[in-house]
C-alpha cells in the first residue's frame, strides 16, 4: 500500500470502502466486515487504516497461570505490537464477550500503543478514559466501562474474531465509527480507482437531490444516469 492510497483510505469512511471493494470485484456480496453496532472514541478523527497486529485478552476472572508467565506474555505482547509492517492497527479480541468487563483500552494503554507506532485499536471489548485518550489514536470498541477488571493477555499473533469479522496478522483493516472490514489483497491495486469511480457515481444522484425543485421527474432522470454509470 503506497502513501497515496493510505491517505485516500484515511479520508473516506468504511461504508465507502465496503462499496468500493464491490466495485473492484465487479459484483455485490463482499462480506468481510463487522456485524452489529460498535462505538468509536473519536468519530471525527477519521478512519483507522493499517495492517493488523492481533491478540486475545480476558478480564472477567484472574489469570490462572503463574505471575511470571503472565508478565512475560505481557512484555512479549508489547514487543510484538512494536514490530511488523506499518501502518498498523491493533486488533484485540476479548474472550469474555459478550460479558466483557475489563477496559484494556484506557489512557495509558492507548498512549503506549500510539508511541509504539500503531494507528488505533479495534476490539469487541471495553474502552474507558474517554476524553483523555491521545489524539490520532481512535479506538473502535464493543462497549464503554469504568474498570480494567483482571485484564491480561491470553494469546499473541493469533486469528481473532471481532463482531463476526475474522482478522489475521497482517490483514489490511479499515475501521471507523461504522465498524471495520478487511480489504482483500487482490483488490488493493484497484481500490483507489474504485473509490474515485464510486464517489463520482454517487454525485449523479446527490447533486440533483440537493437542488431546489428536485422532484420525481428529476429523480427519474438522475437515477437512469446513476444506473447507467454502474453497468
Amino acid at each position: 500500500m503506497n502513501d497515496t492510497l493510505l491517505k485516500l483510505l484515511q479520508s473516506v469512511d468504511t461504508p465507502t470502502v465496503c462499496n468500493a471493494i464491490e466495485v473492484a470485484q465487479g459484483q455485490r456480496g463482499f462480506d468481510q466486515f463487522t456485524r452489529g453496532t460498535m462505538l468509536c472514541s473519536d468519530p471525527e478523527g477519521g478512519a483507522i487504516v493499517g495492517y493488523a497486529r492481533t491478540a486475545k485478552i480476558a478480564a472477567l476472572e484472574p489469570p490462572s497461570e503463574a505471575p511470571d508467565v503472565i508478565k512475560a506474555r505481557r512484555m512479549a505482547y508489547y514487543k510484538y505490537m512494536s514490530e511488523g509492517p506499518r501502518p498498523a492497527i491493533t486488533a484485540v479480541q476479548d474472550l469474555d464477550y459478550p460479558h466483557c468487563v475489563g477496559a484494556f483500552w484506557g489512557e495509558i494503554n492507548t498512549t503506549v500503543h500510539k508511541g509504539l507506532g500503531t494507528n488505533g485499536a479495534l476490539t469487541n471489548g471495553v474502552m474507558r478514559d474517554l476524553g483523555d485518550l491521545p489524539k490520532g489514536f481512535p479506538v473502535v470498541a464493543g462497549s464503554i466501562g469504568p474498570s480494567h477488571g483482571f485484564v491480561h493477555v491470553r494469546e499473541i499473533d493469533t486469528e481473532v474474531q471481532i463482531f463476526g469479522l475474522r482478522i489475521r496478522n497482517g490483514d489490511l483493516v479499515h475501521a471507523d465509527q461504522h465498524g471495520a472490514l478487511v480489504i482483500p489483497p487482490e483488490v488493493v491495486d484497484q481500490l483507489a480507482d474504485a473509490i474515485h469511480k464510486l464517489l463520482d457515481t454517487e454525485q449523479l444522484i446527490l447533486e440533483p437531490a440537493r437542488q431546489t425543485g428536485f422532484d420525481f421527474a428529476a429523480f427519474e432522470t438522475a437515477w437512469a444516469a446513476f444506473e447507467a454509470s454502474r453497468t
